[in-house]
């Protein structure tokens, strides 16, 4: 158990984050949701209530569609687009799918590949991209997530209002969808051009994420 730990330490313990923050967000969310109720004339609800509500689930996924965003952008973009300097990008000399050799696919692969590393076909073909389709797959589900919670959320208001509700259709084109969108976005991507940027000039020690602490400004895809 000791030893599972220990090689596991790094995803266990976001893991743990991730559910320690969203049972917090519950929390807090559901006290905003309650104070708005009072202020507007209408009853408080309990927190289970809350938590399976269309305005819980809107905020939840709203965050988690621009997280998968940044990942399946960066996942593909990173693999042709270059930063001279950062541990981030890819070697100034390897942009693009690189060659069988260097990937250890096909012939290339070795006894301890994945399976279909050494085999061809369609089956090579998905597991090549199967990270980048998996992350794009998980932000258009948590993406169409957003946008069903949100015209709930939305329609709720709508006739707390006194308003007429909206369809699906119309909602993707309001205002609230895509402020709630943008908003994550440009986030998401001010944090990973932060990132990109900073780490060619600034060093963390012992970090995967950042170049060895002696190691050039211009070094790139050097990771200390």
């Amino acid at each position: 158990m000791k030893k599972f730990l220990r090689e596991n330490s790094l995803g266990l313990l976001f893991g743990l984050l991730f559910v320690a923050a969203l049972i917090v967000q519950a929390f807090v969310g559901h006290a905003d949701f309650n104070e708005r109720q009072l202020s507007e004339g209408l009853a408080p609800v309990t927190l289970g209530r809350y938590v399976t509500s269309s305005s819980f689930a809107v905020d939840v996924t709203e965050n988690w569609q621009s997280e998968y965003l940044q990942f399946f952008l960066y996942i593909f973009l990173s693999a042709w687009l270059l930063q001279k300097g950062s541990p981030e990008s890819t070697d100034l000399d390897k942009a693009g799918l690189e060659s069988d050799r260097d990937q250890l696919v096909g012939p290339h692969a070795r006894a301890d590949s994945p399976a279909w590393a050494g085999t061809g076909g369609v089956r090579q073909l998905f597991f090549s991209h199967s990270l980048g389709v998996v992350m794009g797959a998980l932000f258009l589900l948590s993406w169409l997530a957003q946008a069903i919670t949100g015209v709930a959320a939305y329609n709720e208001q709508q006739i707390a209002n006194l308003q007429d509700p909206v369809s699906w259709s119309q909602y993707l084109l309001r205002p609230d969808f895509w402020n709630r969108t943008l908003q994550n976005w440009q986030s998401e991507f001010l944090a990973v051009t932060s990132m990109v940027v900073l780490s060619i000039y600034l060093r963390q020690r012992g970090s995967s994420q950042s170049k060895p602490v002696g190691a050039p400004h211009a070094a790139t895809a050097v990771e200390g």
